[in-house]
């Protein structure tokens, strides 16, 4: 019988143990693998400078991730304008057909179904921890470019701090690693422990820095699946001011603030919002749901972690009631507001919409539309420097009860009505004979119930176009024959106030 010493009998249980630490981890990890999907999606996304026809359609894929016994977590921008959505399974050819359950395009989140329950066979799905600490080490998973098979990259947590999400530039808290994201990662887990600790977003497209992305964290995602139990989407709660830091000396002085004191300045209040009737332009607020404000409106969530003031809100959910303090004229104030339903936009231009059909009018040749992102970025990828500069300026005015919406004269179609005009485009329309413009629906119903001879557009330089209002009306039909256009204005544009009162 072979002896053996303690020494080499204590590298043969070494290596024991090893071995069967390495056999549960492979265990783990195809368990996990087993839980990423890839998704697959044909896309086809409105043309917003010719509302009525789609772009054409594009196939792209993305990850996600199973979260329970039949949804399927992923980032909302894979399935955004999707008319045909697919699932695969790791290591399996076979796609099956999916479909969109719950959508949350300012979270940039989604989640998708496989109704044929073979597809689930084997399948554990994931759970949702909490989020690591600043440079711990995570794995992110998914399909990106380059080939068909699973992906697996390591990078470490390096920040945890409000950014903008590019998919619908909402403001919301995010993670920074160092991993490797490519195309076909959205939608893919970042996992630490065998629990999703986030969900990959974007990659860093600055173009000076390498090997940066960014992905959904934690209290994000929950927030987004509790909002949808029911279905339908609140999204996260606007309470209705809009605030400016408070750095400068001689402006917390003017507030009747001490140094020592801390905040934000509201700097315009919306009619009709949560905050009406409680705040007021030049309060200060100093504190919201427990967290204090420092002067650059960040908080502290943890010793490591500072962030826009904007996370103590985003925690709540519609119909909750949120806790602030705010000072007045140097004097102290607690209130609490009441966070309402989903909001349009507080800003004269309209956000990125996704899923919609564009809304458009068309009136003596004219092709008018609403202003909004989806319009702007129809300029491409640098829209922020090829768009009109009077559509960029326009995101930087607040909507007011009297001016919600502006209108586009988008381009002219050549007739004899419009003669004079050929060759006008992109300019935004303030009045129709001399009567203000609210929304692109007051638009419409004032051309549609006109009983002027005229019909006068002026924009604020005082540049008028004049359209004859009968020739306008006579010369519809030949203008949509000539330019082969379906119809004069988009689906579902006309409700039935304004089809009860056309000619």
């Amino acid at each position: 019988m072979r002896n053996f010493s303690g020494k080499t009998l204590f590298g043969l249980v070494l290596a024991v143990v090893i071995a069967g630490g390495a056999i549960a981890q492979d265990s783990d990890i195809q368990e996990i693998e087993d839980s990423v999907i890839k998704i697959y999606t044909t896309q086809a996304a409105p043309d917003y400078f010719v509302p009525w026809r789609l772009l054409n359609p594009r196939q792209s894929s993305g990850s996600g991730v199973l979260i329970d016994a039949n949804r399927i977590l992923t980032n909302a921008h894979v399935i955004a304008d999707a008319s045909y959505v697919q699932a695969q399974k790791h290591n399996d050819p076979q796609r099956f057909q999916a479909r969109v359950l719950f959508v949350s395009h300012e979270a940039d989140l989604a989640l998708i179904e496989v109704e044929d329950e073979d597809f689930y066979a084997g399948l554990k799905p994931l759970t949702i921890g909490d989020l690591p600490d600043l440079r711990d080490e995570v794995s992110v998973l998914g399909y990106p470019m380059g080939g068909q098979s699973l992906s697996i990259t390591k990078g470490v947590l390096s920040r945890v701090e409000h950014q903008v999400y590019s998919h619908a530039s909402s403001y919301l808290l995010a993670g920074q690693l160092d991993a490797a994201i490519n195309p076909g990662n959205s939608g893919g887990p970042v996992i630490v422990d065998r629990q999703i600790v986030g969900i990959v977003m974007q990659a860093n497209t600055a173009g000076r820095s390498e090997n940066l992305g960014y992905f959904i964290p934690p209290s994000v995602i929950r927030h987004v699946l509790r909002d949808s139990e029911d279905g339908i989407h609140d999204g996260f709660p606007d309470l209705g001011f809009r605030t400016q830091t408070l750095e400068s000396p001689a402006a917390k002085s003017a507030r009747g603030l001490s140094e020592d004191q801390r905040g934000v300045i509201v700097i315009q209040v919306f009619d009709d919002s949560p905050a009406a009737g409680i705040l007021e332009v030049n309060d200060v607020i100093t504190e919201v749901n427990g967290f204090a404000i420092a002067d650059d409106g960040s908080i502290q969530l943890d010793s490591d972690i500072l962030t826009n003031y904007k996370y103590a809100m985003d925690q709540f959910h519609v119909g909750d009631a949120i806790p602030l303090r705010y000072s007045r004229q140097g004097k102290e104030h607690e209130a609490m507001l009441v966070a309402g339903g989903e909001r349009e936009n507080y800003s004269l231009v309209n956000g990125e919409q996704f899923d919609e059909i564009p809304e458009y009018y068309l009136y003596g040749g004219v092709l008018f539309v609403p202003l909004n992102m989806n319009l702007i970025k129809r300029w491409g990828n640098d829209w922020s420097r090829s768009a009109p500069i009077a559509l960029l300026e326009a995101r930087n005015e607040w909507a007011s009860p009297e001016r919600q919406e502006l209108v586009v004269a988008l381009q002219v179609m050549a007739a004899d009505v419009n003669l004079g005009y050929h060759d006008w485009r992109n300019w935004v329309v303030e009045t129709v004979n001399d009567e203000p413009i609210r929304d692109f629906d007051h638009f419409v119903a004032m051309l549609r119930e006109n009983t002027s001879p005229f019909v006068v557009f002026r924009n604020d330089n005082g540049y008028q176009m004049v359209i004859d209002h009968e020739e306008a009306l006579a010369s519809e039909e030949q203008i949509l024959a000539r330019y082969r256009i379906p119809s004069a204005h988009s689906s579902g544009l006309l409700n039935e106030q304004y089809l009860s009162r056309q000619p």
